[in-house]
């Protein structure tokens, strides 16, 4: 199992949240028990300022973009794609989050706090990579951090076409059949090619509050034994 952290001093809730603002709150620090008790919350980090440096920002979109494993969409050519390549799980975690915080990637947010900061995470066993490789060379993947039946997905990469769609559809492989909850932060009209769909604050704590109560699926139940 995961190992708990120390819990944090900040007091984490969306109580003030206003409707239809996803920004609630700024400062705090990102320990891992503010960073855990935030996604339990229905919140997450990132930076206000340019490339996510600056003032840390506390987010939780409305509407709030998921993907239910369910409803994920795979293409006869993203099909082709999946079965070229191999996946691991936690084998490459800094370079995955390094691929995601590569300086030339459009709108990069990941700063070294941030890696550092859910680098501590992977490292007690929460935060995790789902990786595709190719020809033993890593061309791509995802990070993000798993709580019970959440998984909160916090960035993807890919040096290959197609690499980072098809970690995606691996992680829905290792979440289902759970009934688990895939947030994706804000839908995009990428993401919703692959079945990404939006939901209101109010829904997206409801079904939050269904997934926590959800075993760990056993692809993530690991690192912290």
């Amino acid at each position: 199992m995961p190992i708990e952290p120390a819990p944090s001093p900040w007091h984490l809730d969306l109580g003030q949240a206003e409707p239809g603002e996803d920004l609630i709150g700024v400062g705090a620090d990102l320990a891992p028990g503010t960073l855990l008790a935030a996604y339990r919350s229905g919140i997450f980090p990132m930076g206000l300022g340019p490339r996510g440096g600056g003032v840390m920002g506390w987010w939780s979109p409305d509407p709030r973009g998921i993907l239910r494993p369910q409803d994920l969409r795979v293409t006869r050519s993203l099909r082709r794609s999946v079965a070229r390549f191999d996946y691991r799980v936690d084998t490459a975690f800094d370079e995955v989050v390094a691929g995601c915080a590569a300086p030339g990637r459009e709108g990069r947010w990941i700063t070294p706090t941030i890696a550092r900061a859910y680098g501590e995470l992977h490292r007690l066993g929460w935060a995790h990579s789902v990786e595709t490789w190719l020809d033993d060379e890593l061309v791509g993947g995802l990070y993000g951090v798993a709580v019970g039946g959440l998984f909160a997905g916090e960035s993807m990469f890919h040096r290959v076409a197609d690499a980072s769609k098809a970690a995606l559809v691996h992680l829905v492989s290792l979440v289902s059949p759970t009934d688990a909850l895939i947030d994706v932060q804000w839908r995009t009209d990428h993401l919703a090619t692959l079945g990404v769909t939006e939901v209101s604050r109010t829904a997206y704590l409801r079904l939050l509050g269904d997934a926590l109560r959800h075993p760990l699926p056993t692809a993530f139940d690991v690192r912290g034994a």
